[in-house]
């Protein structure tokens, strides 16, 4: 993919504009470009490369056949275009906040990793005015005791995250990154500092998770990357493979297949190269591979994904020493994941009976999981017709989405929300619509109506 080009500023009279404020605070993106090409010179072409759009999506919107709805493609519009986060109801954007004033002389130090020392930690994170206390916290030399404690608060985090969300565990979490980060600095014996980097680079997994799961998608590869550069000192191929699986995840929600099917290659090699690699590993990233071919349309590479999914699932053992965060892809999980791969292909006839079946096996404690899957299988039900049922299936969804701070949740509702528009007036959406209102009433507020 290209790089886009610089960012050009958008003229302060075009900002305080009132039919611009009002385009903003409306979502209306064709009054927007319209209004950058003729106060600000910025034409469509313009607009598609610093948005990453296609210039057809671009045309497709400024004519009104199309909507932008999708709040990652808004963010993607604000940051391009740079529009302040606030002007569409938005979280301030990054790029808004003044730079840090950085120190000078010998009190300088570079953020920018080092080149020639892998196993240098980073010298600062997102709030590191507190590193100087937390490197008094981490005076005591860490002990086994530490270490094992350290990674139960992590299971005990995962844990919460599926229950919850991860949005409120996040201070928790940088907080051990942090002093994690500041006991690397110090010089221990190798086996002791190859534990702690790999506690480091989990708790970096974690925290971007928690940013992919609000879709704040910079801050997530930021910290993505951050696992990646903690991980490979000790040369955690599987826990590397991991990490990029995750970040081709996130490429398919900012539909960007491409990206996607590219990181899940980079994933395979990663797994490749590691010896300690399981078949449930393997077994996860075919899968994430047939959701980026999905993507992309390619039929029959989604469908040799998903087998070589379903081979490798099949070569695990009770024996075998599975990493603690694979244990998540069992085998409902497995089906839930191939039926929505078909699902991505339009395959509706095979992805409702998947997903069904999965939603029978879940436990009802993964809120989150089972809101997602829920969410899909009233989208394939209403895709093949029956929206009866499709409705009933969405009501169900409702009370595990409410429990759970999830964005990404919000937008599966979201999209299940707009896509019933043509049958708004029949009974079963009635009634849905009115749980919805009872039981989530922001969220209609954020769906867009065509």
């Amino acid at each position: 993919m290209s790089e886009s080009p610089p960012a050009k500023e958008l003229p302060a009279g075009l900002l305080s504009d009132p039919a611009m404020i009002t385009a903003c605070r409306t979502r209306d993106f064709a009054t927007i470009f319209r209004l950058v090409k003729i106060k600000a010179g910025i034409y469509p072409s313009m607009v598609a490369r610093r948005c990453d759009l296609t210039p057809s999506r671009v045309g497709e919107v400024m004519s009104g056949r199309r909507k932008l709805v999708h709040i990652d493609v808004i963010e993607r519009v604000a940051d391009g275009l740079h529009i302040p986060g606030h002007m569409l109801g938005l979280a301030r954007r990054a790029w808004e906040s003044p730079a840090r004033p950085q120190p000078t002389g010998q009190a300088a130090v570079s953020t920018a990793p080092d080149p020639d020392s892998e196993r240098q930690p980073p010298s600062a994170l997102p709030g590191a005015e507190v590193d100087g206390i937390l490197a008094l916290a981490a005076g005591a030399s860490p002990s086994a005791s530490t270490l094992q404690a350290l990674r139960s608060s992590i299971e005990d985090y995962w844990r919460r995250d599926d229950e919850h969300g991860g949005e409120a565990l996040r201070p928790a979490v940088v907080g051990q990154l942090r002093y994690v980060i500041e006991l690397l600095k110090e010089g221990r014996p190798t086996a002791l500092q190859n534990d702690l980097y790999a506690v480091a680079a989990e708790l970096a997994r974690l925290t971007g998770w928690t940013h992919f799961d609000a879709r704040q998608y910079h801050q997530a590869r930021t910290y993505f990357t951050e696992a990646l550069r903690l991980a490979k000192p000790i040369d955690d191929h599987p826990f590397m493979a991991n990490v990029l699986a995750c970040m081709s995840l996130q490429a398919t929600y900012q539909d960007k297949p491409g990206d996607a099917l590219a990181l899940v290659t980079a994933a395979q090699d990663q797994a490749r190269a590691g010896q300690a690699t399981t078949p449930r590993v393997l077994s996860m990233l075919a899968m994430r591979e047939a959701f980026a071919q999905a993507t992309l349309g390619n039929r029959a590479a989604t469908h040799a994904a998903i087998s070589q999914a379903h081979a490798y699932f099949g070569r695990i053992q009770p024996g075998d020493l599975d990493p603690a965060w694979v244990a998540y892809f069992d085998e409902p999980k497995l089906i839930a994941d191939t039926g929505i791969a078909h699902g991505r292909l339009g395959e509706t006839a095979l992805a409702e009976p998947l997903i069904a079946d999965a939603l029978n096996r879940e436990p009802h404690t993964n809120h989150r999981g089972r809101a997602f899957h829920t969410f899909w299988l009233a989208r394939t039900q209403l895709q093949r017709g029956k929206i009866d049922q499709a409705c009933h299936t969405a009501t169900s969804a409702l009370a595990p989405a409410a429990s759970i701070t999830s964005e990404r949740v919000r937008g599966h509702l979201t999209e299940f929300y707009e896509q019933l528009a043509p049958h708004r007036q029949t009974p079963a959406a009635v009634v849905f619509e009115a749980r919805l209102r009872e039981t989530l009433p922001t969220a209609i507020n954020e769906a867009r109506h065509p």
